[in-house]
């Protein structure tokens, strides 16, 4: 795959976009550090973050099967990253509150998340990711394994809870209705190569 120098928005959500096999998995890879790449930089603000072990880039990550402990209720979930992170003060508390109401999540808090629909848990994952005080949120496929109506609704969440945040977002996607909704600053990709 060939990667031209990329420039993101700040501040705002950069939709990257292209069919199947395009090369948006690829480089959703690189740049959490699952792929490793010879003359690949990344650079967020002055750092290059591939030069980077994963765990110190500081990256919020949505992945497209959203990755919960299933075991877990979906408050389970979140204070499980204040923990590891030794974040879990009472202002990082209240945030969470603030944020779950936002998500419309009261209903489902102690729900475990095997039994969470599929909107829940993307959103329940979202929290989790922001929580993590990232640099950078990447969603990868956030609305694809839902259906019609639930993506509607979920892409009304999320697009306002981004909103709100003012963070910095990456969106992977092959969905052009994401593009459409979403697109402060859109990426087209096919075959590997940015176009």
């Amino acid at each position: 795959m060939s990667i031209p120098e990329l420039n993101f928005k700040e501040h705002c959500v950069n939709v990257i976009v292209g069919p199947s096999g395009s090369g948006k998995t690829t480089l959703f890879n690189l740049m959490i550090g699952l792929l490793q790449a010879q003359n690949w930089f990344f650079y967020v603000g002055h750092e290059n973050l591939a030069e980077l072990p994963i765990e110190k880039r500081q990256l919020g990550v949505v992945f497209q099967n959203y990755e919960l402990f299933p075991h877990l209720t979906a408050e389970e979930n979140i204070l499980l990253i204040l923990k590891s992170r030794h974040n879990d003060s009472k202002e990082s508390l209240a945030q969470i509150e603030r944020y779950k109401k936002q998500l419309n999540l009261d209903k489902c808090w102690s729900t475990r998340a095997e039994n969470l629909s599929g909107g829940e848990k993307q959103r329940v994952s979202l929290l989790r990711a922001v929580m993590s005080k990232p640099r950078l949120l990447l969603l990868d496929e956030p609305f694809s394994a839902l259906d019609e109506a639930n993506r509607a609704e979920s892409r009304e969440i999320v697009k306002r809870f981004v909103a709100d945040l003012k963070m910095t977002t990456l969106l992977i996607t092959h969905d052009h209705k994401d593009v459409e909704i979403f697109g402060d600053h859109v990426v087209h990709m096919s075959q590997g190569h940015i176009v």
